[in-house]
C-alpha cells in the first residue's frame, strides 16, 4: 500500500509534508506520496484577516480528504479551526517545532536596535500588535506571500525586516536569515505554532483491520506532549471564539506533572495588553487524563481573560 498524504504546494507545506512522510516510511516501512492542492489562500492576495483567516488553508484539504482523493492531509496546526468538521478527525499530532517567532532583518538588527521608523513586515495581526506594543515608533507593514517573498522585501530594501515563524524556516533550512529569536516568555505566538496536525477519516477507525497501515503511521508519528501543549493553547481560542486573525498568544508547556499555560491578548494597535497564566497538576498519567487536564486549563484561563476585559481590549469573535 502506499499512504496518499495531502498537503498545500507551497514550498513550506511540502517540506513539512515531506518530514512526515519519511517519518512514516521510517517507522513503518510503508510508501508514501504527496498529493498537493491548491487552497484559496494560497491564491489569493488578500490579507489573512480580510480573508476569515482560520480555515483560508484548509477547507480544501479537508474537502479532498473527503472525497476520499488522500488518505490523510498535513495541516500547520495554528490554521486549523477549532470547531470540529464532520467526518475528519485529527488522528496524530507530531513533535513540534520551534514555537517562537523571529525577527529577519537588515543588518543583523533586533527588535530592540531597529531604527525608529524602521518598516517591519507581517501578515498577522497578532504580530502588528506584538510590535506596536513594544516598539509604537515603528512602521508595520502588512504583507502577504511565502517565505521567500517575505525576506525578498528585506533584501530588496523595501522592508527593515519581517517577523517569520521559526518552524518555518527550519524546516526550510532557512535559520541562517535570523537575527533575533523571539522569546515565548515576552513574546507568545499563535496557538499550536510550530506543531502539525494529521487528519484522517473518522470512517478509518470503524474498520480498523482494513486501514492497519494507516492507524501504524499515525501511531508511530504521535507525541503526546505536543498535543497536550497545542490542545491547551487552542482551547483559549475555542473558549474565546477567536480565529487566528484575533491578536491572541499563547504557550504552554508540558512536564510529566503538570500544564502551565501563559495567554495574551492584545490591543490591535499595541495600546493595551491582557497576559495571564494558569496551570494543574495531573491527577494520572493516562493520555485522556493529560489531554482533558490541558483543554481545561485552557478554557478556564481563557474565562479569566474575559473576566478582566479581553473582549473589550480586542476583537475577538471570528467573523
Amino acid at each position: 500500500m502506499t499512504l496518499r498524504i495531502g498537503t498545500r504546494g507551497s514550498a513550506l507545506a511540502m517540506a513539512q509534508t515531506g518530514d512526515i512522510a519519511s517519518a512514516i516510511t521510517a517507522a513503518t516501512g510503508v510508501d508514501t506520496e504527496l498529493v498537493p492542492v491548491t487552497t484559496h489562500g494560497d491564491v489569493s492576495r488578500e490579507s489573512l484577516s480580510s480573508l476569515g483567516g482560520t480555515g483560508v488553508f484548509a477547507s480544501a484539504l479537508r474537502e479532498f480528504l473527503l472525497r476520499g482523493e488522500c488518505d490523510l492531509v498535513v495541516h500547520s496546526m495554528k490554521d486549523l479551526p477549532t470547531v470540529a468538521y464532520a467526518g475528519l478527525r485529527v488522528g496524530a499530532v507530531p513533535v513540534r517545532a520551534d514555537a517562537r517567532d523571529t525577527l529577519c532583518a537588515r543588518d543583523g538588527l533586533t527588535i530592540e536596535t531597529l531604527p525608529s521608523g524602521a518598516r517591519v513586515g507581517t501578515g498577522s495581526p497578532r504580530r502588528a500588535a506584538q510590535l506596536a506594543a513594544l516598539r509604537p515608533d515603528l512602521q508595520v507593514i502588512d504583507i502577504r506571500g511565502n517565505v521567500g517573498t517575505r525576506l525578498g522585501f528585506v533584501t530588496s530594501g523595501e522592508l527593515d525586516a519581517v517577523v517569520l515563524a521559526a518552524a518555518g524556516l527550519g524546516r526550510l533550512g532557512q535559520l541562517d536569515v535570523v537575527t533575533e529569536y523571539l522569546e515565548l516568555d515576552v513574546w507568545p505566538t499563535a496557538p499550536a505554532q510550530g506543531a502539525l496536525a494529521i487528519e484522517v477519516r473518522t470512517e478509518i477507525y470503524d474498520d480498523r483491520d482494513g486501514n492497519a497501515d494507516v492507524l501504524a503511521a499515525l501511531e508511530a508519528i504521535e507525541h503526546q506532549e505536543t498535543r497536550a501543549a497545542a490542545t491547551a493553547e487552542r482551547a483559549v481560542l475555542s473558549r474565546l471564539e477567536a480565529g487566528c486573525a484575533a491578536p491572541i498568544g499563547a504557550s504552554a508547556v508540558i512536564t510529566p506533572e503538570r500544564v502551565s499555560l501563559a495567554a495574551a491578548v492584545y490591543a490591535p494597535d499595541g495600546s493595551g495588553t491582557l497576559r495571564l497564566n494558569r496551570q494543574a497538576d495531573f491527577a494520572t498519567s493516562a493520555v485522556h487524563e493529560i489531554i482533558g487536564t490541558a483543554e481545561a486549563v485552557g478554557s478556564a484561563l481563557a474565562d479569566d481573560l474575559l473576566a478582566q476585559g479581553a473582549a473589550t481590549l480586542a476583537p475577538l469573535r471570528q467573523s
